[in-house]
């Protein structure tokens, strides 16, 4: 099943694999560990600290 969505906290539950879609690329695929709390690429981590910051 393909979810797609911006609540972190759900989607690293949920998950057996994540994936980060940028300009119509998926440019990061792996499990929520590797993606959501240790991205590699920077427009990732950019975009993880929106979330960060709000929480």
């Amino acid at each position: 099943m393909v979810l797609v969505t911006h609540e972190m906290a759900f989607a690293a539950d949920v998950s057996s694999r994540v994936g980060f879609m940028n300009d119509g690329i998926m440019a990061e695929i792996g499990s929520a560990d590797q993606i959501i709390r240790k991205p590699k690429s920077e427009r990732l981590k950019a975009f993880l600290s929106r979330f960060h910051a709000a929480g």
